[in-house]
């Protein structure tokens, strides 16, 4: 299927690198136009190099998704831009305490991590939602994963975090479906980012192990945040508008 997006504006939280670079990449490729915000400025900004290289349209906004007026101004950013978001992915994530056991987990790294996963996708949320219902509806792509749904992550603040994602957008979806807002969770299995071969390379740490050794074995058998980021295109497309709900990728 020839995915087409007709300049439909994606604003991509996290959009620097891993899933998000690879759905702003492939956004574009499909005819989108891309906001990306990041903390991340120095890839952000190469990811930007890349899509207008290959003829596309993208900016990027530095943006920190645990503070509120970063978000304001990256949903503004895009809406003077664009004058319109038709699709809002929330990437930007961390995963810390790799490993830690329950009883040896610190309280401060747990808070760090769900402001991050948590209430940066909720931050999102609350300022795509009322220039989506403005413009006519969209589109809302939540990244979480298999280990907030049904266990086995290696991070009990990282699993909390995106059981919580989960949870989240079911209870938006009720509240945003008049504003013809369709909304999905999104759990990819594993990928090759720097997210999680950051993991791998921390618990081989703590474990005793060599951590690059460790990342090279892992590489054999992780996928490509590419063919998450064809899914995503696919959902944000006029193509998949029957489509609601949790949706699994390798």
């Amino acid at each position: 299927m020839n995915i087409q997006m007709n300049d439909k504006v994606a604003v991509i939280t996290g959009g620097s690198t891993g899933i998000g670079a690879a759905t702003a990449i492939q956004y574009a490729d499909s005819g989108g136009k891309i906001v990306i915000g990041d903390i991340n400025e120095l890839d952000g900004q190469e990811t930007v190099k890349l899509i207008q290289k290959k003829g596309g349209e993208a900016l990027f906004c530095k943006t920190d998704v645990t503070l509120e007026d970063d978000v304001i101004n990256l949903m503004q950013s895009a809406e003077d831009t664009y004058g319109r978001i038709d699709t809002l992915v929330t990437c930007a994530g961390i995963l810390e305490g790799a490993s830690v056991r329950i009883e040896d987990f610190d309280a401060a790294t747990f808070d760090s991590v769900i402001d991050v996963n948590l209430n940066g996708t909720f931050l999102a949320l609350k300022h795509a939602v009322p220039i989506m219902g403005n413009t006519g509806g969209g589109v809302i792509l939540c990244i979480a994963s298999g280990a907030g749904i049904h266990g086995g992550s290696s991070s009990v603040a990282y699993a909390s975090s995106k059981g919580g994602v989960n949870g989240l957008l079911m209870t938006v979806a009720n509240q945003v479906g008049g504003l013809n807002i369709r909304m999905h969770t999104i759990c990819p299995g594993g990928l090759a980012t720097p997210l999680k071969l950051g993991q791998i390379a921390q618990s081989a740490r703590r474990d005793g192990h060599d951590p690059d050794q460790a990342v090279e074995n892992a590489l054999k058998s992780l996928a490509d945040p590419a063919g998450v980021a064809r899914v995503l295109t696919f959902l944000a497309s006029d193509e998949a508008s029957y489509i609601r709900g949790l949706i699994s990728t390798r």
